[in-house]
């Protein structure tokens, strides 16, 4: 048992060992001649117009994190539906049922939070 677990260190000390030796090399052999041009923003061959850091409404990262937590919901519920009939034959079904309802109940919950405070309304 304990030789499976070396298998996967060994493995890991090589991949972990080969990232660096490749960032060691091409830092070794990259050209180093900064100069003003080099070093200014480069976009698309244009000349940049205004700063560089645009401020986005938070709403939009408030909208993108309710949809993550809903999309990892399905991540959890899919699994769960498919072994409920085992836990059943176990029985543990309305066990697992509780707790799937328990689960939906909090997310329900956020949801109509999140409702309530407008966060859905995309403007």
């Amino acid at each position: 048992m304990p030789s499976d677990y070396a298998y996967v260190a060994l493995f890991a000390a090589i991949g972990v060992a080969f990232i660096i030796a490749t960032l060691v090399f091409s830092w070794f052999i990259r050209p180093s001649d900064p100069s003003p041009e080099k070093l200014s923003t480069y976009e698309c061959a244009e000349e940049p117009v205004g700063p560089a850091h645009v401020q986005f409404r938070v709403g939009y990262y408030v909208f993108a994190l309710i949809f993550v937590i809903f999309d990892v919901e399905t991540v959890f519920i899919y699994p769960w539906a498919v072994l409920l009939r085992s836990f059943a034959r176990n029985g543990m079904g309305m066990f697992a049922f509780v707790e799937m309802v328990v689960f939906l109940g909090i997310l329900l919950v956020g949801l109509g939070y999140a409702w309530r405070k407008g966060v859905l309304r995309w403007e």
